[in-house]
């Protein structure tokens, strides 16, 4: 037999269960940690051709012999900065695109509380005043520019479409047309498309061309009450010019799930910027059953693919970061 070393929190019985039935059946053998045996799982990992979990620690343990590590999570942003991780160079690399659901309700929850007025509406109720005629927008015959045209951002934008966008505008690496986008353009027309984008939501991949994407300069060049939503990662914004146009009143407002670093320290000016809402990275974490159970689903999927020596399909070019 060979032997998978899994080491997840989440996993509830019947999804071991899952993953037992589904790796027996395929020549395999699972053997299970929790994030307290951490020690445990690194010697069984010594014997093991597959890894299931979220650890790059973990990971820098692994001999040659580990030839697939499954991320359990979105973003392998830190397997890709630093190939030292894998004493395997060839191992490949998946991550789990389940995410999609849940960070795009996050998503629509934050957009409707900034088009709505919650954070300014907040602050009436927290003085205990009564002014209540804040002008609002609407998702409704409204326009939204997505950076980022992934799991993520489809879903995103099948999310927006129901609720009567009026068009959803994309942006990729490559501009290649995606299902739910009215247009989808090259990231390197971005200067183009952020003087239109009175809604932008940011969901892209932690990568050396991502980093600092919305800019001291590209924040210039949104329009009057813009709105920033970002689900991706934190080194995407250059927050401290985000913090000044939210404070001078150019921007309407911004949401952020994601910020650098995490935590954010307690003196940085985001916290007391005006229109903001900030939450701790909850957007896509597991705390969502439906996440975990498509997590658990995927990878049994790809075991599979991998047993046939079929094309992994979450697999990750390291090079380019995603």
């Amino acid at each position: 037999m060979r032997d998978i070393c899994v080491y997840q929190e989440f996993l509830t019985e019947a999804h071991k269960a899952r993953i037992r039935e589904t790796a027996e059946d395929l020549g395999f053998t699972p053997h299970f940690f929790t994030l307290d045996q951490f020690e445990e799982a690194k010697a069984c990992l010594q014997g093991c051709e597959i890894l299931y979990a979220h650890n790059p620690e973990l990971l820098r343990a692994a001999p040659a012999s580990l030839k697939w590590y499954c991320c359990s999570y979105a973003g392998v942003d830190p397997y890709c900065k630093d190939p030292g991780l894998f004493a395997n160079p060839d191992c490949l690399l998946t991550n789990s695109n389940c995410y999609g659901v849940t960070i795009a309700e996050h998503v629509v929850m934050v957009l409707l509380m900034l088009l709505r007025r919650m954070p300014e509406y907040e602050e009436v109720v927290r003085n205990r005043g009564w002014s209540n005629q804040l002008p609002i927008r609407s998702i409704r015959d409204n326009e939204f520019t997505i950076l980022g045209t992934g799991d993520i951002g489809v879903n995103v934008a099948d999310r927006l479409r129901g609720m009567g966008a009026a068009r959803i505008t994309g942006l990729s690496r490559s501009g290649r047309a995606r299902e739910g986008f009215d247009e989808v353009l090259p990231i390197s027309r971005l200067d183009e498309a952020l003087p239109q984008a009175r809604n932008l939501i940011m969901a892209l991949p932690g990568t050396a061309e991502t980093y600092h994407i919305l800019n001291r300069a590209r924040i210039a060049l949104l329009p009057q009450g813009a709105y920033v939503v970002n689900v991706g990662r934190g080194a995407a914004v250059e927050q401290e010019p985000l913090a000044e146009a939210l404070n001078a009143g150019r921007l309407g407002g911004a949401a952020l799930d994601v910020m650098d670093p995490e935590p954010l320290p307690g003196d940085h000016p985001l916290w007391t910027a005006r229109n903001i809402i900030l939450t701790p990275h909850v957007s896509g974490n597991m705390t969502l059953g439906y996440t975990c159970d498509r997590n658990v689903e995927m990878f049994c999927e790809d075991l599979g693919n991998y047993a046939a020596g079929r094309p992994l399909n979450g697999l990750i070019d390291r090079a380019r970061g995603y």
